[in-house]
């Protein structure tokens, strides 16, 4: 049973590499949703999908999004629970 389905991520320096780890544990988890935010948002996103995808041949399905630079947690927490309705648990937001 996952800590929960949904997560919001707030990247504080852009892409790092313990995200790599961060991904692998949720799609362990069953992770189902993940909301990006702060720097680099749009690329952490895409190194997201492309962690998911791997090498194609058994792909992770995680939704992602990605916030522009003026979002707030708010705001992403609000089109995560907009979206929520697909999924079961909760949101929790995560630091990187």
């Amino acid at each position: 049973m996952p800590i929960s389905d949904g997560v919001l991520l707030r990247c504080s320096r852009g892409y790092r590499l313990e995200l790599d780890a961060l991904v692998a544990t949720w799609m362990q988890e069953g992770v189902k949703y993940v909301g990006v935010l702060g720097v680099d948002a749009s690329k952490v996103e895409d190194i997201i999908d492309e962690l998911c995808v791997g090498d194609g041949s058994n792909p992770y399905p995680m939704l992602t999004a990605c916030h522009a630079p003026h979002e707030t947690i708010d705001d992403a927490m609000s089109l995560a629970n907009q979206i929520y309705g697909d999924f079961i648990g909760e949101v929790r937001i995560v630091d990187l």
